[in-house]
């Protein structure tokens, strides 16, 4: 089939090359500008930018399609099916209307919960237990189309956010990759959302990822797995007079008792406001990542010591 591929972060690239393998030609690729990243702000490609570059694809980066003139170069593309991963921009009518057989959306989670921006982080952020993924028929509202194919996910009790990624990208590529066949073959069909459990996964603000040591420790495990790795939930230590950052990544809970912040060993085991959590991966302020033995080799905290 004549596809546009639409998309712009990593978990994108596992789709666009699955259908690429499977014989499909790329007629076009949509995903967001190049923009400033990271401390030298440097201009950067998205990873399908850089990714169809690589395969020697055309690439389009409209800001979005409210200029007549790119909803025209859309339609003139005249590809059988738009397929769409995580692209960033809601799509008006024309475009959902100008491939044959419409837009088709693969989504990181079991619709109609977490329609929205960050699905996989909410997820986790509510301690939910199992999500999934769904191919679903686009049309004009936020994750409200008609849904192709579901494959659920179960999480783990201590899955971050990135290893439910990096588990969905695979088992994405491969349902669009069944979705798109079964359309070539006249086998699609398409079942209406369910109306009831409809809730928003909205996009991550930053101001979320400070950490309140006062809330419960099963509420910040799930908060701080659901950040990570990014933007990273974190707190600050006071070292020699001045506070320092800490991301922290990864933690196991703990039946612990103290006061909400406290240090309770020399192994960064810290209690919260009901329970407690053991920090097994964390990040000092312009530092890497590290276990906790090696961090604490390097920056020790030590017990009786706190958090804020």
């Amino acid at each position: 089939m004549n596809i546009i591929f639409m998309g712009t972060p990593d978990i994108a690239v596992n789709t666009l090359g699955e259908l690429i393998a499977q014989g499909h030609d790329i007629v076009a690729v949509y995903c967001q500008p190049p923009r400033p990243a990271g401390r030298g702000k440097t201009v950067r490609k998205t990873a399908v930018h850089d990714f169809a570059d690589d395969m020697g694809l055309n690439v389009y980066t409209p800001l979005n399609f409210k200029n007549p003139a790119d909803i025209e170069v859309f339609a003139n593309h005249n590809a059988d099916i738009a397929v769409v991963v995580a692209y960033g921009l809601l799509l008006p009518k024309p475009v959902l209307d100008a491939p044959k057989h419409g837009c088709l959306n693969l989504h990181a989670s079991l619709l109609p919960r977490w329609r929205g921006a960050a699905p996989i982080q909410r997820a986790i952020m509510a301690g939910d237990a199992q999500t999934g993924v769904m191919v679903m028929q686009m049309d004009e509202g936020l994750d409200t189309g008609d849904i192709c194919l579901i494959e659920t996910i179960q999480i783990q009790p201590n899955m971050t956010a990135g290893e439910l990624h990096d588990e969905m990208a695979p088992i994405g590529a491969n349902l669009m990759a069944r979705a798109i066949s079964a359309i070539e073959w006249g086998g699609n069909t398409a079942t209406p959302q369910a109306q009831d459990g409809a809730c928003y996964a909205k996009k991550i603000d930053k101001a979320e990822a400070k950490i309140n040591w006062q809330l419960p420790a099963a509420k910040l495990h799930d908060h701080i797995r659901g950040l990570s790795p990014f933007p990273g939930a974190w707190c600050e230590f006071v070292k020699d007079g001045k506070p320092v950052r800490i991301k922290i990544l990864q933690t196991q809970l703990l039946d612990a008792n103290g006061n909400a912040g406290e240090v309770l060993d020399d192994e960064l085991s810290v209690a919260c406001g009901i329970g407690g959590l053991k920090i097994t991966r964390l990040q000092r302020a312009g530092k890497g990542v590290s276990g906790m033995a090696d961090f604490q080799r390097g920056f020790f905290i030590g017990k009786g010591q706190t958090f804020s």
